[in-house]
């Protein structure tokens, strides 16, 4: 087999790929409810391969990881600003009780076991997956006024505890979140994701991609007018409330132009577009099938409002006070706010940077847009010229350290990314006319950044990990589980019955992020099929970065 190490030495990077083809394919079975996912299942294939000895720089890792926690937050920035609140307060609560009772767990299990300083530092940031703790941790020894040869020993002791326990400590906290949250709540990731969903939307439709009403809103139909008095155009229109627009006239075998007062006659063919309340409901003649001259294109765009005119003012008196040249022939068709639908009715306010999805010729969509603010034009071009400059800020921010005493804080380039995401992606909803990012685009880079993250992760580590335990035991490692599985556990239930979360998605977003468990939240959130878990996440993954990271100092103190 030593031919596939000599691969593996040449390019690195063929087992990174294998590590994710076979870690989804095995992570697709289903046992019962449990299913272990294809980030877990890369991880567990990425151990497996590093025993033939792969060496990936960390420099890969930090990108990868990069890449996903930016897209995170770019798509939760607007959401995540307007949750910030006293209804933070919970997630405050939840990162705060698992930090605490994990610190607890380490120290009870190193005076029961006898681990020294280091082995119970390496403990704590493998099991509870927080690398910065090896930091702050052989900071600490290095304080504690012993020889040299004994504080190298301690901080060598910091990397085995580490390197034995960091596999579980990710693998067990995506058990947790996915299998046990659900169970202990009696109700499925989805369900509950899709349930907050509509709470959010309160009562706006949204359809998935493929998906339509088999009953449209706005419909065209044509009709052949018969004998009487049909009025002008303008008239037939007004009737309808403006409901309804005529936008092709046929008459003896040959189109028209389409005046407002144009008068309409017997025997003409018009096409007429609009709600289909008044268009289906209204008398106007005879329907009959179109032939190709009464064809028309319309369009759909989303704009951004902006003008003063149109923000702060309830919907019906927006429409009732613009001209009707200004709305002829422009359908408003759903509302977002933050990225989030609006149910759209008359008494909905128009706040500034609200998109608002219209329907219309181009001609009319153009003159709608211009006047009310932005047009977002679709694209599937990811403008790089944004989206570089934001995570390259998020990696600058990472660089940061703030001290505490002798205690350093840092957010790391994970967080710094996330951040940076969360920041660029509300500066998204201030000009539409940057940071275009398509959902495929963001997908990619989530899927690609979380499952390569974690199998690098495996890669580099499963090979040491798996030696220190078949030399010096299994001990080491079952203490690593308890300190995975403890801290979260009570933290669950802490969470369930004390602080009172009663949404599922929501739940393990925030259990996930308070255990800075980023392999675990990429399951939730594929398990979810919606961004509902990513701001609980966002706040509990924050605070668990400076929480846990304080850990470190702690241990040593304290074992």
């Amino acid at each position: 087999m030593s031919w596939i190490s000599s691969l593996f030495a040449q390019s690195p990077e063929i087992a990174l790929f294998l590590s994710l083809a076979g870690g989804y394919w095995i992570g697709s079975f289903r046992f019962g409810k449990f299913q272990l996912g294809g980030v877990a299942g890369s991880l567990l294939v990425a151990v497996l391969l590093s025993l033939f000895g792969v060496h990936i720089d960390n420099g890969v890792k930090s990108l990868l990881f990069a890449l996903f926690i930016y897209a995170v937050g770019y798509e939760s920035g607007p959401q995540f600003f307007r949750s910030l609140g006293r209804q933070s307060l919970r997630e405050i609560a939840l990162a705060a009780f698992l930090a605490v009772s994990g610190l607890l767990t380490v120290i009870v299990l190193a005076r029961m076991f006898g681990l020294d300083k280091g082995l119970a530092a390496g403990v704590a940031a493998g099991g509870l997956t927080q690398s910065a703790i090896i930091g702050t941790a052989s900071s600490a020894i290095s304080k504690l006024g012993l020889a040299a040869d004994e504080v190298q020993r301690l901080q060598g002791n910091v990397a085995v505890g580490y390197a034995v326990t960091y596999i579980f400590g990710s693998f067990g906290a995506i058990i947790v979140c996915v299998n046990i949250v659900p169970w202990l709540m009696k109700r499925g990731i989805r369900d509950d994701a899709m349930k907050a969903e509509a709470e959010l939307l309160a009562g706006a439709r949204v359809y998935g991609p493929g998906e339509s009403p088999a009953l449209p809103e706005l419909v065209g139909r044509v009709f052949k007018l018969g004998a009487g008095n049909h009025g002008t155009i303008a008239e037939l229109e007004g009737s309808a409330h403006h409901l309804l627009t005529v936008e092709r006239v046929k008459r003896n075998g040959a189109l028209i132009g389409v005046e407002p007062k144009l008068a309409l006659q017997q025997g003409d063919m018009i096409l007429v577009v609009g709600r289909r309340n008044e268009v289906v409901g209204r008398a106007i003649g005879d329907e009959i099938l179109p032939d190709p001259d009464m064809e028309l294109v319309m369009i759909t765009r989303e704009v951004a409002v902006t003008n003063p005119d149109f923000t702060g003012k309830t919907m019906g008196s927006i429409i009732g006070s613009v001209t009707d040249a200004l709305r002829h022939g422009i359908y408003v068709l759903s509302l977002k706010r933050a990225g989030v639908p609006v149910k759209l009715d008359e008494a909905t306010v128009i706040q500034s940077g609200d998109v608002v999805t219209v329907r219309g010729t181009s001609e009319d969509v153009q003159r709608a847009s211009k006047a009310a603010g932005t047009s977002i034009l679709p694209s599937d071009k990811t403008d790089w010229v944004f989206h570089g400059l934001g995570i390259s800020v998020g990696l600058l921010i990472g660089l940061a350290v703030l001290r505490i005493g002798s205690i350093p804080l840092t957010l790391g380039s994970g967080g710094g990314a996330l951040l940076s995401g969360l920041v660029f992606g509300l500066l998204r909803t201030r000009n539409y006319s940057r940071g275009n990012m398509p959902i495929a685009a963001s997908t990619l880079l989530r899927d690609l950044g979380l499952a390569g993250f974690v199998a690098v992760v495996g890669l580099q580590s499963g090979l040491q990990a798996i030696t220190t335990i078949r030399d010096s035991g299994i001990q080491l490692f079952l203490i690593g589980v308890v300190v995975t599985l403890l801290p979260l556990i009570l933290t669950m239930y802490f969470g369930r019955y004390v602080l009172k979360y009663d949404n599922t998605a929501v739940f393990a977003g925030a259990l996930s992020g308070s255990r800075s468990a980023n392999p675990a939240f990429g399951e939730v959130l594929d398990k979810a099929g919606n961004s509902v878990p990513t701001t609980p996440f966002a706040i509990t993954y924050a605070l668990a970065n400076v929480f846990l990271t304080l850990l470190g100092p702690l241990v040593v103190a304290f074992t």
